[in-house]
């Protein structure tokens, strides 16, 4: 593993480009880099266990040979797609709000929202994601293409090395990212050159250029930020993919589902005995099979010591205890993932109560992710010089029935505005909110209107004149 304090003691610009190559090889050997392999394979439903696996006979001689006689199909499921999914959205689905309300525009605007989303889904299935405070928005990294190098006295990212290769018979591109710059750099085999070169000098992060019609562009001026400005975030205080929490049920789901389905298209309800038959091997038999189900017909030759004879049975494939286990693995892997199984409040009218215990278990780890995200927040906030505070609002499901009634047994002792604020909000018509205000504001001056009139006619009924300028008028 390469260092941040390996990169200080080189010397000459041709060690460093060596530096560069062994340490994208060797973070390519590290576990954490073959775990975000497999993550981003499980994100894609391609789960790397279910779709490797495959079925072997052997032959009497005992060597091993693929079945490709039997059903072999590969039910791969989408836990891991939805977990992390709903943790992410759950956190992160609503944006983030700052203090200052310019401190969004400074990160890129409402864009800032999507690249928090992608950075914060990147952290969880890969374990740790980076985002590149780039002059007035964030970039994001993966760790499947960024080499970080720490520094070992304090733990803290201080350089790092971003590579991409579109093929192996392709260019290898790298960019070195250090403290006062960063530097570009290619490795191909043109002019038979096997080595790394630089194709950019280094560069500081912020560049003042000016344009102009003879010139073109220049590069005028140039200066660093206080801090490195790539931040990572980590998907939770384990600094682990989320994949390791439940990937042997996963595996275990997958494989159980798939042999069940393997079962139902292999037995299609009937096995055969062969009798005197002892010189066929599993391949034989597999052979055997194969051809009953495509011709329904096979010839029996003479086997040792007698006629060969083969017989059809049929048989139940037992159900039961693979549908109980399954439902127990899915059940065990909401559970150690502490993800929320909408169905159990989906189904019937559950109360208030009932639905922020089910949230409980989501809630605690979303405490525990909104924790790394606001870590990772201020340090990009610190790269640009502001100061400020993240607050997120989390995706919820709620009674809606028993939230408004409880507003309406309290709105004598609330404002109307605030009420109706309230309401709405819980019915997702947030854009009704000032045209409604606007409505109860009317309806309160005509009824103010009416009530002057009605006096007015009463007073004058009465034997009193009505006031005029404010005073009134005595009758002799």
């Amino acid at each position: 593993m390469r260092t941040y304090n390996d990169l200080v003691e080189i010397t000459s610009e041709e060690e460093k480009q060596q530096f560069i190559l062994r340490a994208i090889n060797e973070h390519k050997t590290t576990d954490m880099y073959k775990i975000a392999l497999d993550a981003e394979d499980y994100m894609r439903t391609q789960n790397t266990t279910i779709m490797s696996y495959r079925k072997i006979l052997y032959t009497l001689s005992g060597q091993a040979v693929p079945d490709n006689y039997s059903a072999n199909y590969k039910c791969a499921s989408s836990f891991f797609k939805r977990f992390v999914t709903q943790e992410n959205q759950y956190l992160l689905g609503n944006g983030v709000t700052f203090n200052d309300e310019s401190t969004k525009d400074k990160l890129g605007g409402e864009d800032f929202d999507s690249v928090l989303q992608e950075v914060g889904r990147n952290a969880l299935v890969q374990g740790v994601a980076f985002g590149f405070a780039n002059v007035d928005h964030v970039d994001i990294f993966k760790l499947t293409e960024f080499v970080p190098l720490w520094d070992e006295n304090d733990g803290a990212l201080k350089a790092g090395i971003r590579f991409w290769q579109v093929d192996t018979n392709k260019p290898l591109r790298a960019t070195l990212y250090e403290l006062d710059g960063y530097t570009e750099y290619i490795k191909d085999e043109k002019g038979g050159d096997r080595d790394m070169h630089i194709m950019q000098d280094k560069r500081p992060y912020k560049l003042t250029v000016g344009i102009s019609e003879v010139d073109g562009i220049q590069i005028l001026d140039g200066e660093n930020y206080p801090t490195f400005p790539i931040v990572p975030l980590w998907g939770n205080p384990e600094h682990q993919s989320e994949l390791n929490t439940i990937r042997t049920q996963i595996d275990a789901y997958d494989l159980i589902k798939s042999g069940f389905a393997n079962d139902l298209d292999d037995v299609s309800a009937i096995y055969w005995t062969l009798s005197n038959t002892g010189g066929m091997d599993d391949v034989d038999l597999a052979q055997f099979v194969e051809r009953m189900k495509i011709v329904k017909a096979a010839v029996v030759g003479d086997g040792v010591g007698g006629g060969a004879s083969a017989e059809a049975h049929t048989i139940e494939v037992p159900y039961q205890s693979r549908e109980a286990y399954l439902t127990r693995l899915e059940k065990d892997m909401y559970k150690d993932f502490m993800a929320l199984d909408t169905e159990q409040i989906a189904a019937g009218q559950v109360t208030a109560t009932q639905i922020e215990a089910a949230y409980e278990p989501l809630n605690e780890k979303a405490d525990m992710y909104e924790y790394c995200v606001s870590k990772f927040i201020r340090g990009i906030l610190n790269v640009f010089g502001i100061d400020d505070k993240p607050t997120f609002v989390r995706s919820k499901m709620s009674n809606k029935a028993e939230d408004i009634n409880a507003i309406i047994s309290c709105a004598s002792y609330l404002s109307a505005e605030y009420v109706t604020k309230k309401i709405l909000t819980l019915l997702g018509d947030i854009d009704a909110i000032d045209e409604v205000l606007g409505q109860i504001d009317k309806e309160d001056l005509d009824r103010f209107t009416t009530g002057d009139d009605v006096n007015a006619e009463d007073d004058t009924e009465s034997g009193q004149s009505a006031p005029i300028d404010g005073q009134g008028v005595e009758e002799p």
